[in-house]
């Protein structure tokens, strides 16, 4: 498996939360699949450390997928 870390970036603040996909899943693949989440919904849920967030799609400046890492078991 792999963990993404994906930061969404708002006038006044940045949140990030990792999410877990398979071992073929590449970088672009997340970033597009984000971009179409954002593009087809105006609300989404950003789950981290932090809490769950509610976030307006339209509030989102810039997101960038910042780490990619394999998970070893």
């Amino acid at each position: 498996m792999k963990e993404f870390t994906i930061c969404y970036t708002f006038d006044n603040d940045i949140i990030t939360e990792k999410v877990i996909k398979d071992l073929d899943v590449k970088k672009e693949d997340v970033e597009q699949e984000v971009v179409e989440m954002m593009e087809h919904n105006r609300y989404f849920i950003v789950k981290n450390d932090q809490g769950n967030y509610i976030i307006n799609s339209y509030l989102v400046r810039f997101v960038q997928i910042i780490n990619e890492r394999i998970l070893v078991k």
